[in-house]
């Protein structure tokens, strides 16, 4: 199974533990990043979330997650028809840096895109028909799709 794993999710581990939502979806991302290096799945990666990652203000929290992110079989580079494809997922309600990470996994024939951002999951789920890939919690991915 292949998987796009945004920043958010990526971040997750990293966050504010004390906040249990925080604690259970760093579990779960815990859990897909150890099924990634036992190769039951596969990561991947992009263009986006590097430049995500390099804006972050916080360095050993970003370099953290570009360790994660060296189990990636595959990386994305946006063509034109991906920023064409994320223009029109913003034009369907996404922000444009979620229209840009659905591209990316679209292109990298995903089938799911992992997220902590609620916002993001519920565009997703009314633009469903939409989409090439399917977009769930972190939470829900380890207890619901691939228990």
């Amino acid at each position: 199974m292949r998987l796009y794993l945004d920043v958010c999710s990526l971040n997750r581990p990293y966050d504010d533990l004390s906040i249990d939502r925080h604690r259970l979806e760093a579990d779960a991302v815990i859990i897909i990043v150890g099924r990634v290096s036992n190769w039951k799945h596969s990561l991947v990666s992009s263009e986006i979330i590097d430049r995500e990652i390099a804006a972050c203000l916080d360095l050993e929290k970003a370099e953290l997650v570009r360790e994660t992110l060296r189990i990636a079989e595959d990386h994305v580079v946006l063509t034109t028809a991906d920023v064409e494809r994320s223009r029109m997922l913003t034009g369907l309600g996404f922000r444009k840096l979620d229209a840009m990470h659905l591209a990316c996994a679209e292109a990298a024939h995903c089938d799911y895109f992992v997220t902590t951002d609620d916002k993001l999951i519920q565009c997703a789920e009314a633009h469903r028909k939409a989409l090439a890939v399917a977009v769930v919690n972190p939470l829900a991915f380890v207890t619901e799709v691939e228990p």
